[in-house]
């Protein structure tokens, strides 16, 4: 895959996304995506951002301060 940002190649890998969400935040760890060799652009196909919306959307009805959370037990 390329980089949208820089052209460079992107390959896979895993990151820790973070979320704001007013008076919290919700941290997801290990997190598959695409990293830019380059540039470090985080690229995520869209399954894993429907993924990453549901994550969010679930740790909202059960909000605390800071959650943390493990992609790869939820998603």
């Amino acid at each position: 895959m390329l980089c949208i940002r820089c052209g460079a190649t992107a390959e896979k890998g895993y990151t820790t996304d973070v979320t704001e969400l007013g008076d919290g935040v919700v941290i997801i760890r290990n997190v598959p995506c695409y990293k830019c060799q380059e540039c470090n652009e985080v690229i995520y196909t869209a399954d894993v951002v429907q993924k990453l919306e549901r994550i969010v959307e679930m740790a909202k009805k059960v909000m605390q301060e800071v959650s943390i959370i493990d992609y790869t037990k939820v998603a």
